[in-house]
């Protein structure tokens, strides 16, 4: 009785997800294929980027530490996966072209990460340190550190 309960979970699992499969494939070919990357991988590269291009890209500032006092803690956790994602994103294309021996275009976006998630840490640090419960301030000082 359990062995066939077992199986026929499984077997419906496994038919929901094939139809769910069908049918998110079916939706995927019909939007867009560069709004998602079929390699997680690629995400560590720019995508679009030509090298050949005549006109320089623009990339913006990086972040003031006035602006991100008006940040929610949520808001802050956000901003700095997204910035670490592009810090890795950089330097693996700058290692890339590193090992090829070319020149890695635009390499003042580095610094502009670093020292806007230098001052995320700085923002957080300031709200641990205001913080009234000395519990609570020394466990977002340890989250804090640990990033």
């Amino acid at each position: 009785m359990y062995l066939s309960r077992t199986f026929a979970r499984t077997l419906f699992a496994a038919a929901a997800r094939s139809k769910t499969y069908s049918s998110s494939a079916a939706a995927a070919t019909a939007t867009d294929a560069a709004d998602k990357p079929r390699n997680p991988l690629e995400e560590f590269f720019e995508v679009g980027r030509d090298a050949e291009s005549d006109k320089p890209i623009v990339y913006g500032r990086g972040w003031k530490a006035s602006e991100l006092r008006l940040k929610s803690w949520d808001d802050l956790h956000k901003l700095w996966y997204v910035l670490l994602k592009e810090k890795n994103m950089l330097m693996t294309q700058r290692q890339m072209l590193n090992s090829q021996n070319l020149r890695f275009p635009n390499p003042e976006r580095i610094p502009k990460v670093r020292k806007s998630m230098c001052r995320i840490k700085q923002v957080l640090t300031e709200r641990a340190i205001d913080e009234p419960d000395p519990r609570r301030s020394a466990e977002m000082k340890r989250m804090i550190n640990a990033l």
